[in-house]
């Protein structure tokens, strides 16, 4: 990653994250959905999002695939490109929270220390959910047939199958969603961000 030029210079701008707060009526944050390919984070984000739009809360899904197909299209999956892919979206989401945004991510983000990253970067106002689900079930869910493409050596550096997955150590909240249906997922969730102050009781 370059370095920042010394011309370049954060510029403060005169309506402030405490004003937007106070406009949304709630706080900012990001909601990392972190696990395997097939265990929900997508389904489960867009959910949540919902729930919290019917609130009256403002809201950004930022999805994998959707993100590959702009910001992220000129990157692949290698390790050093998943780490760049995963940098470029923690930088979005801070950018988001000073929006007054509750941004909501759905990636596998498979390295601890890339995710742990964007914890440094957002501060306080990261919450890592970890979507639990076992492989198997994952495999069984996968309508477009990655994992089968995976195994038979068709698809390189394919999460849980020929590229490591790291669990979170001390995620805000786990979920297994092989036991877990969709509504009490969601409540699970907004329940976490009640007890975190984001949203209002």
């Amino acid at each position: 990653m370059a370095e920042t030029s010394p011309y370049v210079v954060w510029h403060h701008a005169t309506v402030t994250r405490a004003r937007r707060e106070a406009l949304n009526g709630h706080r900012p944050g990001v909601v990392w959905f972190t696990g395997l390919s097939g265990a929900g984070k997508s389904t489960l984000a867009h959910a949540v999002e919902e729930a919290l739009h019917r609130s009256g809360c403002r809201t950004y899904v930022f999805d994998g695939d959707n993100v590959r197909h702009g910001l992220c299209a000129d990157l692949g999956f290698s390790i050093e490109d998943r780490t760049e892919n995963i940098r470029r979206i923690g930088e979005m989401t801070k950018l988001f929270t000073e929006a007054g945004v509750i941004a909501l991510t759905a990636f596998i983000s498979p390295l601890r220390a890339d995710r742990d990253r964007v914890r440094q970067l957002v501060g306080d106002d990261f919450i890592e959910v970890y979507v639990k689900c076992p492989l198997g079930v994952c495999e069984a869910r996968d309508v477009k047939g990655m994992y089968a493409k995976a195994r038979q050596g068709l698809i390189k550096e394919f999460t849980g199958i020929s590229s490591p997955y790291e669990e979170p150590e001390q995620p805000e909240l786990v979920i297994d969603t092989s036991r877990t249906d969709l509504d009490e997922s969601v409540r699970q969730v907004v329940e976490l961000l009640r007890a975190r102050s984001l949203v209002p009781a």
